[in-house]
């Protein structure tokens, strides 16, 4: 084996839990017998923090530190995976023998990845642990904000903070010679208003985050911006009216409205539902699956943003994957068991919530770029139909493609102009079909803030969303005007 990439965590695990390349070489041979082909070992150790204000108070704070290993075997299609919260040289031990008991039930088969090593860059260099930052500072922080907020208007009658650090330091460990380590810091800050005027009451929603210093949030210039945007949205939707319904033209705004890109088109990329052919996008590499302009990147090499990873949870390290370039479907995220199966390389895309929990292809920064036309001339170019700014939730129905989006802040256009903020409007699709009809691009593209968190099979991971300016033709929205 050798040691590649950032190594303080290598040095942690080996100090505070007795983990030297013997026991860990003698791990992996015991995962490797009988007809195994590739095994791999992953240790973690996590420390976490949060402080919570509701009604101009703190009303709790909590702090515990998660740590574990686990053990995977490999044969063909199948793995088997044990796990630990306890770590040391013998339940190391255990697990493996576990782990390959339980792959070594299937046959061996599937064409080999090519491994890629260990990644020596850092793209997120902290010097303070953000979950070293006194409790103190955190709790000012929230407390700054409620009355910052409080003060913005008189409507405001409800004002919720937090703010969570966590520090995560993993070390993977395979046999065929890579040998991984990592330290990610991550912080987020989430902002909630309530405005009321009369019997109406409406909420306005705000957060950011990343893989950098704790300080960065302590910048009055940030959390105020938050506090400010929290306010705004409340008090518009005060005066939002119901959304029409029907099939009409759409705009959709820049940044975080890439939540519908990810959600609605990125995990049909993935690779084990294309390797099941269970994605509405199975089988067309090289074939035209979007409007001309469109391209579409996963890229997990952004410093500092919150869904990147100077390596994957396999030891892989992330890169830039374009997906669709200039319409034409060009490639899959993939891990390396899929990777393998599917005779191809691992994209650095394998990734997991825990220990706990085997690793599978899952995005990280994805965001479409952006196109060379004026967002203000897109808007005028439609004579009626919906802008959305943002979104809440949604639900996407991977093999089909079908997806059903809320959006939180949207507006009418008409002749050309915004008007009128709409409330209730939801717009309905299908991700392949919505690609085909993005008749122009804006040239502004915007990252989200920092506050993606993408759900799959009971597992949750940070990621990054991006969009520039969209017109789409003729898209269902669901409304509530009468």
């Amino acid at each position: 084996m050798t040691a590649n990439g950032p190594t303080p965590a290598r040095a942690f695990f080996q100090d505070r839990f007795g983990l030297d390349d013997r026991s860990l070489g003698d791990a992996l041979d015991l995962a490797l017998e009988r007809r195994v082909e590739y095994a791999d070992l992953f240790f973690e150790y996590t420390v976490q923090d949060s402080v919570v204000l509701e009604e101009g108070i703190v009303k709790s704070g909590d702090r515990h530190i998660e740590q574990g290993m686990g053990v995977r075997a490999q044969v063909g299609e199948r793995q088997g995976y044990a796990h630990s919260d306890e770590v040391g040289v013998e339940s190391l031990r255990v697990a493996a023998r576990t782990a390959r008991a339980i792959s070594a039930e299937s046959a061996r088969g599937g064409a080999r990845a090519v491994s890629t090593g260990a990644s020596e860059r850092n793209l997120y260099p902290v010097g303070e642990s953000p979950t070293d930052v006194p409790v103190e500072s955190k709790i000012r922080l929230i407390e700054e904000i409620d009355a910052y907020a409080r003060a913005r208007d008189p409507r405001v009658v409800e004002v919720m903070a937090s703010c969570v650090s966590q520090q995560r330091q993993v070390l993977v460990v395979g046999s065929d010679g890579t040998l991984a380590s990592d330290v990610r810091p991550l912080v987020r800050l989430n902002v909630q208003v309530i405005t009321q005027d009369g019997s109406r009451r409406e909420v306005g929603y705000q957060g950011c985050g990343g893989r950098y210093e704790f300080a960065k949030l302590l910048e009055p210039d940030r959390w105020q911006a938050l506090a400010d945007e929290a306010v705004r949205t409340s008090l518009l939707n005060l005066e939002a009216l119901p959304c029409p319904a029907g099939s009409m033209t759409v705009v959709l705004g820049p940044g975080w409205p890439g939540i519908l890109l990810h959600e609605a088109i990125g995990h049909g990329l993935e690779g084990d539902f294309n390797r099941k052919q269970t994605s509405a996008f199975s089988g067309r590499l090289g074939q035209r699956v979007a409007s001309p302009g469109v391209t579409v990147v996963d890229d997990g090499t952004l410093p500092g943003r919150r869904g990147s990873l100077n390596v994957d949870d396999e030891g892989t390290p992330s890169q830039r994957t374009v997906l669709i370039e200039d319409g034409i479907l060009r490639g899959y995220l993939q891990d390396r068991l899929n990777a393998r199966l599917m005779g191809t390389t691992p994209t650095g895309n394998g990734r997991r919530e825990s220990y706990a929990h085997l690793p599978m292809p899952r995005m990280t920064n994805t965001f479409m770029l952006a196109g060379e036309e004026d967002p203000a001339d897109i808007v005028r170019s439609v004579d009626r139909g919906i802008y959305a700014v943002n979104f809440g939730g949604g639900q996407v129905d991977i093999t089909s493609g079908k997806f059903v989006f809320s959006a939180s802040e949207a507006y009418r256009i008409e002749g050309g102009r915004i008007g009128a903020p709409l409330k209730g409007a939801t717009l309905i699709g299908n991700g392949p079909d919505v690609l085909t009809r993005v008749s122009r691009i804006g040239n502004d593209l915007a990252l989200d803030r920092g506050v993606g968190t993408c759900g799959k099979d009971g597992q949750s991971v940070p990621v990054g969303v991006g969009l520039p300016t969209l017109r789409i033709e003729e898209l269902t929205v669901g409304g509530t005007e009468g």
